[in-house]
């Protein structure tokens, strides 16, 4: 059996996905300067990440803002999620060490738009793209500064709550989805609406559901 690849991120992202979670983040190279995005994702028919396949030796759980060293077979793109990276099996990974807020502008993208706009979907805006339009798509991740973000609780066509992120970026306005753990966890249990000022956004562009990309608030980093 070949020895897996071993990558170095800075993990930007441990969201809540279908059957586990959606990890990224951004390679450190190996002269210590930062590379671009890695997701990884299991041979699963969701490519979403056990919590066994995510752990770390002693059992904890990668965070946000981690070095992670990850076991990886092979590099697995799919459509426009060009950053996929197939997990080398029943290898676990390692914490190195952990970066700090003022580290974070060195890894901030400046896309002039979070990818194609004017398709929403329901209490929503500039939250989705038709699958037909996403041809030519070369990332699914961005990493973007703030100076302002506010979190609603709002309700699906089944009356399940969401939380949701409402932003300016580029002059647009965006109303799209939190898959964040922790917001989304306080948020559901103290549904008040929240203003957040200075901050960094994961924007991920998640897969074909229903005919669509939606885009989604993978993470929100805070001033430590």
């Amino acid at each position: 059996m070949p020895y897996p690849e071993l990558k170095r991120i800075i993990c930007l992202a441990n969201s809540h996905r279908s059957g586990g979670r959606c990890i990224a983040g951004k390679e450190i190279l190996s002269d210590g300067s930062v590379g671009g995005w890695i997701r990884p994702v299991s041979s699963g028919s969701t490519e979403a990440v056990s919590q066994r396949e995510r752990q770390y030796e002693d059992g904890g759980e990668p965070s946000v803002l981690d070095v992670i060293e990850i076991p990886l077979k092979n590099a697995s793109p799919d459509s426009f999620q060009k950053e996929n990276w197939l997990l080398a099996p029943n290898v676990r990974w390692e914490k190195i060490d952990r970066v700090d807020w003022d580290d974070l502008s060195a890894l901030v993208d400046n896309p002039a738009t979070l990818w194609i706009n004017g398709c929403n979907s329901a209490k929503y805006k500039n939250n989705r793209i038709p699958i037909s339009r996403t041809d030519g798509i070369e990332s699914s991740l961005y990493f973007i500064r703030l100076s302002e973000l506010k979190l609603f609780v709002v309700y699906d066509y089944h009356n399940r709550e969401k939380v949701q992120g409402r932003f300016q970026y580029g002059g647009e306005d965006y109303w799209i989805r939190v898959t964040d753990p922790r917001y989304r966890w306080e948020y559901l249990q103290n549904p008040e609406d929240c203003h957040i000022g200075e901050c960094f956004l994961t924007i991920s562009l998640g897969t074909n559901f229903l005919g669509h990309a939606y885009k989604l608030i993978a993470a929100i980093i805070e001033p430590q």
